[in-house]
């Protein structure tokens, strides 16, 4: 990892807390969130906010569902880039945001794993970044995997789901690790 490490935050918006989404593995995730980035402000380290705004209509991810969560709330001069797609890097200025500050390490956490996270963090990795991913800073819903496409195949619990995308993530995309290693030291 060479160059100014980043931290990105995708979508920990209220609308995840809608009871459409279904059960979730990581109640932690917001909280462990929080003190990632309370660590990188310490640090004065770049930070970069991501919000999903969605077209669908009645998405929970519409209206008051776009608000930060409490202790993720973007301060001052951080940065928010808005989305309509998984991608935070489709639609935004988020690439350009990111070269034109000279970072090239990103530490990526957020809602939901496979979804906004995991497609993030391949599009990082394809466009030259080097990725972390804070596992533990992150949590997936039984809403996350559709089954239905498969007869007979047995609807699957939120921590397999989140265990399985970091697991395709892993060695090809990022490297996974817990909030407590990238807290041991400076961004």
């Amino acid at each position: 990892m060479g160059g100014k490490a980043g931290l990105i935050l995708i979508d920990i918006q209220a609308g995840f807390d809608a009871a459409s989404w279904g059960a979730r593995n990581n109640p932690d995730a917001e909280d462990r969130a929080a003190g990632l980035l309370a660590h990188w402000r310490a640090a004065r380290a770049p930070v970069v906010h991501i919000r999903h705004v969605s077209t669908e209509p009645g998405s929970p991810l519409s209206g008051p569902g776009t608000a930060f969560k409490d202790g993720v709330a973007p301060r001052g001069d951080e940065p928010v880039f808005e989305k309509s797609v998984n991608s935070a890097f489709i639609g935004t200025g988020l690439e350009a945001h990111l070269r034109d500050h000279g970072i090239a390490d990103l530490v990526i956490c957020g809602l939901t794993t496979p979804h906004c996270v995991s497609t993030t963090v391949r599009m990082a990795a394809n466009l030259g970044f080097s990725v972390r991913v804070a596992h533990d800073a992150c949590a997936a819903f039984a809403r996350n995997a559709d089954t239905g496409w498969r007869q007979g195949l047995a609807a699957m619990d939120p921590q397999a789901i989140h265990d399985a995308a970091l697991s395709h993530l892993h060695g090809e995309f990022a490297e996974v690790v817990p909030v407590a290693t990238l807290t041991e030291r400076a961004p």
